[in-house]
């Protein structure tokens, strides 16, 4: 069965702007901040965001099936190692930036065929830009300052300005970075590292440690389709539901596809 990417973006822009002021409701407010079994932090804006957008999702496309971060438990790989395509959903990428209350958190809904996203939207509530993205189409953000732009990003510059984790800083991110030359690092949350690097705004995010498929997925199509990639370390391109797990490979966010970023880290 064939879909209408643009017209299941337009509907998934409407879910996250509609997932964003279930968040902002809470994010106003004195929320609690509960504890996963692997420590990472839950509120309730989480919960209502996923429960906004999944009910969303079921009138858009009832028959396609929805892997949220926060119903993941309930999709045993035995079962989703049968779907060609679903939706793969963030409620609220970057809990620990709402906790801090910094503004650098999204909402994140990707579509997933034969392993690969195909259509991407991500939503920052507090910063009102949405960025959406599909497979052959093309990358846009929208915001009150910007109105609609297309989305391209920029050859690699220098010094590189690289997007890196505010919560997740790693060693070996540094030592990388090192082989790169002359660099400034530009702290962002969630994927909207993904997003600058789809605007030109910097050139690269590189992730070593632990992300799941959720955080990426959409991220992933923006930048894709706004001229950059997304590739595992070995240069092969990140994919979805592979595995039992749900975990991510280390992995690089670029800007310039001209450039042999992963041969050179290697090197």
């Amino acid at each position: 069965m064939s879909l209408d990417l643009v017209e299941l973006a337009r509907g998934c822009s409407a879910i996250a702007r509609t997932a964003g002021r279930e968040i902002l409701k809470i994010y106003d407010s004195d929320f609690a901040v509960e504890r996963k079994q692997d420590d990472s932090p839950l509120t309730a804006a989480d919960l209502a965001a996923h429960r906004a957008i999944v009910a969303g999702l079921n009138v858009l496309t009832p028959q396609i099936p929805i892997l949220s971060e926060e119903s993941a438990e309930q999709a045993a790989w035995e079962v989703r190692r049968q779907w060609a395509r679903y939706w793969l959903v963030d409620p609220l990428d970057g809990t620990r930036e709402f906790v801090k209350r910094n503004g650098e958190f999204t909402v994140n809904i990707a579509l997933i065929e034969e392993q690969r996203p195909v259509l991407g939207v991500v939503f920052a509530p507090v910063l009102d830009e949405m960025f959406w993205a599909w497979r052959g189409g093309h990358a846009f953000g929208q915001s009150d300052q910007s109105g609609k732009v297309e989305l391209r990003t920029r050859p690699r510059a220098t010094p590189l300005l690289v997007a890196g984790s505010r919560s997740h800083a790693d060693p070996r991110t540094l030592a990388a970075l090192d082989k790169l030359g002359p660099y400034e690092l530009k702290a962002l949350g969630s994927s909207l590292k993904f997003c600058r690097a789809a605007q030109g705004a910097v050139d690269l995010y590189i992730r070593y440690g632990l992300t799941s498929e959720w955080d990426t997925a959409a991220g992933q199509c923006v930048l894709e389709q706004a001229g950059g990639g997304v590739t595992q370390m070995s240069g092969e391109p990140l994919r979805y539901n592979t595995k039992d797990s749900l975990l991510n490979p280390d992995f690089i966010a670029f800007g310039d596809r001209s450039f042999a970023w992963t041969a050179l880290l290697q090197a």
